[in-house]
């Protein structure tokens, strides 16, 4: 197996996009699954390369990366010590990275593009990834198959339940703070965001997203999920009728955390694997 790390790419509004390839490298025309981290993640959280080892020992190449506006940056792939981008995130510049990236992952030019099959290209998303790989995939008809990890079904993460005084108070300081409890850092959210998602709303839409699309669709989600409640997989499923549910007990990231020490992924996480790779076999 081959893997290459952080491997720099220019994202939305010049700032790097910091990516990994994992690939076989005795195997030409590997199926291409593109994993997208979620809110407040990075490719690396919760020791990712993990995951994607699953996935290459079963035939597939597999590439995730970061978001240009997470927060992070090349130099610190797994802090956030670039809290001015993270507070310049929206859907926008999210799709704009994975355009971006897919186009890069389907030049012929690209250096591993003997290892990539560009016909057999698949998303992975996790929570708000799960959203934006739902939006794209309605966007590009290059996308085969997706599969979603205890995705949003809303792009109004994290406000969408704040009260209107808070609104108007975001809308008047030009930014809000959210707590990452894990690092103990104020996040800065910008109030682009919101205007971002106002303006969008159609396109933001993934519901209707969702329920436009004609490939094969897999969702897991967590019963114990207290970031995103198993009610949001119901529920796009119900605007799905084709895509398939998997549900199981645990919670919104399947038993991991990070950092991760162990070479070892706990059971949830590979109940969640064997479940994605069943159905992209098929």
């Amino acid at each position: 197996m081959q893997m290459i790390k952080n491997i720099q790419l220019k994202g939305a509004n010049g700032l790097p996009v910091l990516l990994d390839v994992f690939f076989n490298d005795e195997t030409l025309m590997q199926p291409v699954i593109i994993y997208s981290h979620g809110f407040n993640g990075f490719k690396d959280w919760g020791n990712f390369d993990l995951v994607a080892e699953k996935f290459v020992a079963a035939g597939f190449a597999f590439v995730k990366f970061n978001f240009s506006h997470n927060g992070t940056t090349p130099e610190n792939p797994e802090e956030f010590n670039n809290l001015k981008a993270f507070g310049g995130n929206n859907f926008t510049k999210q799709l704009f990275d994975l355009k971006m990236l897919c186009d890069w992952i389907c030049d012929a030019e690209n250096s591993y593009a003997r290892f990539i099959n560009r016909d057999a290209l698949y998303l992975l998303g996790h929570s708000m990834g799960g959203g934006v790989s739902i939006l794209f995939a309605a966007e590009d008809i290059r996308v085969k198959k997706l599969i979603t990890w205890a995705s949003v079904g809303e792009c109004n993460t994290p406000w969408g339940n704040w009260p209107a005084e808070k609104m108007l108070e975001w809308q008047k300081r030009g930014v809000e703070y959210y707590f990452n409890g894990r690092t103990k850092q104020q996040m800065p959210l910008y109030y682009q965001l919101y205007e971002d998602y106002d303006q969008n709303r159609d396109r933001f839409n993934i519901w209707k997203a969702i329920g436009s699309l004609t490939i094969p669709i897999l969702m897991c989600h967590g019963t114990a999920d207290h970031s995103v409640p198993v009610q949001t997989a119901y529920k796009l499923k119900e605007w799905q009728p084709l895509a398939t549910l998997f549900t199981l007990e645990t919670d919104h990231v399947f038993g991991r955390k990070h950092p991760w020490t162990s070479a070892h992924l706990p059971a949830a996480m590979m109940d969640v694997i064997a479940e994605s790779l069943a159905f992209l076999k098929l």
